[in-house]
């Protein structure tokens, strides 16, 4: 796994190893910011970030902050220690429930320009109606939302869909702020 653009391009990442995490491929995440466009100067959220491939990716691509939020020890500890060797700043890293963050961000106001969310694919069905009440208010006007999923799922949330693309076994569904 490696860092596909900007700054930090061709850089490896390390993954938690074990089957706790399943780390977005090189090929899906270079199709995620081909999806997504420019991150220059971005506000991103990682959401279930694992490792934190994709909000690396953005701090790499210029992006000025991302938050991580992971739960899983092991994943915590690569997710530190990519942004460590990396050397990336902006960076900060929340211990914790991606659920209760996300209550916790949106009751505060925070605004994102980018959401990245990649839950467990079997978690989805459980965690789509706190997504759905949670995920709107957060982004940005002009904001937009990428869920990874199973190829086979289409999640659904009260936001316009920008596109929805199959890579193998994996769904990307880009979603735009709702009034955009």
């Amino acid at each position: 796994m490696r860092v596909i653009a900007g700054s930090r391009k061709g850089h490896t990442l390390v993954a938690p190893s074990g089957l706790g995490t399943r780390p977005t491929s090189d090929r899906v995440r270079e199709n995620v910011f081909n999806l997504v466009g420019p991150v220059d100067g971005a506000r991103v959220l990682d959401l279930f970030a694992g490792s934190g491939a994709l909000g690396i990716e953005a701090l790499s691509r210029g992006a000025s902050h991302a938050t991580f939020v992971e739960r899983d020890s092991d994943a915590v500890r690569a997710l530190e220690r990519n942004l460590d060797r990396l050397r990336l700043t902006g960076a900060r890293v929340v211990r914790g429930d991606a659920l209760s963050t996300l209550a916790r961000e949106a009751a505060a106001g925070a605004k994102y320009d980018l959401v990245l969310v990649d839950p467990p694919y079997e978690m989805l069905t459980e965690i789509l109606p706190r997504l759905v009440r949670h995920l709107p208010p957060l982004l940005a006007a002009d904001g937009l939302l990428v869920v990874e999923t199973d190829a086979r799922v289409e999640p659904e949330l009260p936001l316009p869909v920008r596109t929805s693309r199959r890579y193998g076994q994996t769904r990307v569904t880009l979603f735009e702020a709702a009034d955009a």
